[in-house]
């Protein structure tokens, strides 16, 4: 079901790029271009560490749909497939966090 969400959402976003910046948020942070978008998902994390550290659940929750959506226009926006960021995770599966993040150091 997750997937599905995420999967619909992000043909969505694929699908604004030939919306309309007057009739579309999404197409507008398009037409603004990735600076916009990057300046988008630095406000919503900001927002999320935030609303984390303030203890407010449903505040978090929200804030945390922001920053992934922010964060899905940012791979739509750069044509980075949903399967290749669930390859990805998929790919680290079973993997110490220490060794990943030391392999990408080397």
């Amino acid at each position: 079901m997750a997937t599905d969400v995420l999967t619909e959402l992000y043909d969505t976003l694929q699908e604004r790029k030939r919306a309309n910046a007057q009739d579309s948020y999404v197409a507008s942070l398009y037409r603004d271009g990735l600076d916009k978008i990057l300046k988008k998902v630095g406000e919503e994390a900001t927002e999320t560490v935030i609303a984390a550290k303030s203890g407010d659940r449903a505040a978090l929750v929200h804030e945390l749909a922001d920053l992934w959506f922010h964060s899905l226009v940012l791979m739509a926006h750069k044509d980075v497939p949903l399967a290749e960021l669930t390859a990805e995770l998929a790919r680290r599966r079973g993997r110490s966090g220490l060794d990943e993040k030391n392999s990408r150091s080397k």
